[in-house]
């Protein structure tokens, strides 16, 4: 009797012992499980996201390509918010609002070959430049105005198509006088007024002023420029955060030549 009771002792033992490894390995498991979801969910946890608003009429700095906006600008943005480890979001609108839509907090920058200007830095602060530009002069071919100085030459009533916001509009209005400028609300429907003769010239940045001579025939760039200037992006003002977080990714991405790269990917050197 009592070498049964001890069988029995012994085996029940070794049932709970089972029993207990078997609970301890179902417990690893299951924490193992747990851990291996949580990190599952923090690896497909959304990016915050970062709107850039833009007006994609400006090539090879912003268009539309088979529906989506492509361009210097819209990559360089990209790369930019890849280096800070957000999705990037682009919105399209007239040029003339993107300050108005970047101060009342709708997007969070605003970037379409945009020079710093003293009115402007009044309502928005500037990143460091990331690209320079040149304001060009487009003419029909057979057009009076061979040169710059043609525009300001005594008695000169020639007039001048601008898009509407641009520093080619602000220079224009302030060299030309008001009465002499017709602002448009995109490149294209100023040069579609310099072929209607509506206009004597179009005043816009030089590489868009090649994309639009390329698609237009009987038009022409005059050789001296109107005007130099640099490239940056403009932000809500007192976003320092931001600013200061722009400003390293342009570093950064200027250093390791990123950003030249996507310039000479559109413009190739000549």
């Amino acid at each position: 009797m009592k070498r049964f009771l001890a069988l029995v002792l012994a085996l029940l033992c070794l049932a709970l012992c089972f029993a207990g490894c078997t609970a301890a390995k179902d417990d690893k498991a299951n924490d193992e499980s747990t851990e291996a979801t949580e990190a599952e969910g923090e690896g497909s946890k959304p990016k915050p996201v970062l709107k850039m608003a833009t007006n994609a009429y400006f090539q090879p700095y912003e268009f539309y390509k088979d529906g989506k906006i492509v361009g210097i600008d819209a990559e360089i943005a990209a790369a930019i918010a890849e280096y800070l480890g957000y999705e990037l979001v682009i919105e399209d609108m007239e040029f003339d609002t993107i300050i108005t839509a970047v101060k009342a907090g709708s997007v969070d920058f605003g970037m379409a070959g945009m020079t710093i200007t003293e009115d402007r830095l009044l309502e928005v602060d500037f990143s460091n430049s990331y690209a320079t530009g040149v304001q060009s002069v487009i003419v029909k071919a057979d057009s009076a105005i061979t040169k710059v100085d043609d525009l300001f030459a005594d008695g000169a009533t020639y007039k001048a198509g601008v898009q509407q916001g641009t520093t080619g509009d602000i220079y224009a209005t302030g060299d030309l006088g008001e009465s002499r400028v017709t602002p448009y609300n995109n490149a294209n429907n100023a040069v579609l007024a310099l072929i209607g003769g509506d206009v004597d010239c179009v005043i816009i940045d030089n590489e868009p002023a090649k994309a639009l001579v390329a698609a237009n025939s009987g038009l022409k760039i005059l050789d001296t420029s109107y005007a130099d200037e640099d490239y940056a992006i403009c932000i809500k003002k007192g976003n320092t955060e931001l600013l200061g977080k722009i400003n390293e990714a342009i570093v950064a991405l200027t250093k390791d030549g990123t950003i030249d790269a996507i310039v000479a990917k559109y413009i190739p050197a000549n």
